[in-house]
């Protein structure tokens, strides 16, 4: 991929544990530990995950809502992960973020033009009357009446709202937008109509797409290449098809087996997980996934670089013994 809009160097995320008299730290919660990945101009990165794996917090360190612990934030050239709150104003113009839940995302006492157009107003952009002037055009854009500018957030479905909350994403014009679940509050009816409005505007405005989910069918409806993220890293990486078809990683294959199958007739063999999710706070010294099923190699993964390796062109996976098939771990360990 050459000239990306976003890339990630090593990037860390870790919160503080504190305890004791003194309130010291005494641990930290390895939220996102050490994720490197790039993405294109227009294009969508589906990132997958169990719930607590990191992909919020990965997105929120993204748009720097917090403050990454290492690596680097590379947007659009321009390394920002250490800048000042000042400095990212003008940034922010070209990333923004969609959340989960659009109802404690939109202000309840502002109205929906309001809420629209205070980027506009932040970034000093427009007059009074070119400010509503655009606000009535996103909401036409994002399929909703130009009288919704004068009512509250409240007023509206679930799929109304989130429509608020990405035209409120698109107000800036911006390069790229990270999607955090989306669709995952919404009804299945009502997720595939914003889905539909996702992929218009990405084709209309030509931006990049950070979309962060649980459901991989969703995910496959709508990304490029997808991520797979396990324990705060990324364990696979590859095009959206190949991903489905051809998964590596015994993580990605036990997701994947887990989508329901539309036809009752079509029985797909599941991947039964055993054992429970390590701890951030104390991830375990060799393969995290290993550790959950008990693998018989885990030991042998203590100490291991377990970074990913490209198994085929386009397609990363962790070198990691306990989570891929004999000759699969035969040909990465010779590329490592």
């Amino acid at each position: 991929m050459s000239d990306p809009i976003l890339e990630l160097r090593n990037l860390k995320m870790h919160f503080p544990v504190r305890g004791g008299v003194m309130s010291r730290q005494i641990n930290s919660v390895k939220a996102v530990d050490g994720v490197s990945l790039s993405i294109g101009h227009g294009e969508t990165l589906g990132l997958v995950g169990e719930s607590g794996c990191g992909k919020s917090t990965l997105g929120k360190s993204i748009v720097r809502l917090t403050q990454p612990t290492a690596g680097s934030v590379i947007f659009d050239g321009k390394d920002i992960t250490q800048l000042s709150q000042r400095k990212l104003r003008p940034l922010r113009r070209n990333i923004q973020m969609v959340f989960q839940d659009p109802a404690e995302s939109l202000n309840s006492r502002m109205s929906v033009g309001q809420i629209i157009s205070e980027p506009l107003e932040v970034q000093k952009i427009g007059t009074q009357a070119t400010r509503r002037d655009t606000v009535e055009k996103l909401l036409e854009r994002v399929g909703m009446p130009k009288s919704a500018a004068q009512r509250f957030s409240f007023e509206f479905s679930g799929g109304q709202r989130q429509r608020i909350g990405i035209a409120r994403a698109l107000a800036l014009n911006p390069d790229m937008i990270v999607l955090d679940e989306p669709v995952s509050a919404l009804d299945v009816s009502v997720q595939s109509q914003v889905l539909n409005l996702l992929l218009d505007l990405q084709q209309d405005y030509n931006m990049a797409y950070l979309f962060i989910a649980h459901d991989l069918a969703v995910v496959k409806h709508i990304s490029d290449r997808v991520a797979v993220m396990y324990l705060g890293k990324i364990v696979e990486l590859a095009d959206a098809d190949t991903i489905y078809q051809h998964p590596r990683h015994a993580y990605t294959k036990a997701l994947i087996s887990a989508i329901p199958e539309p036809d009752p007739q079509v029985e797909r063999p599941r991947v039964h997980l055993e054992g429970e999710v390590p701890s951030p706070i104390n991830p375990p010294e060799g393969s995290a996934f290993g550790h959950r099923i008990n693998h018989p190699r885990y030991e042998e993964s203590i100490g291991m670089d377990l970074s990913m390796v490209e198994i085929e062109k386009g397609h990363w996976v962790a070198a990691d013994p306990c989570c891929l098939s004999e000759d699969d771990y035969l040909r990465v360990s010779s590329k490592s």
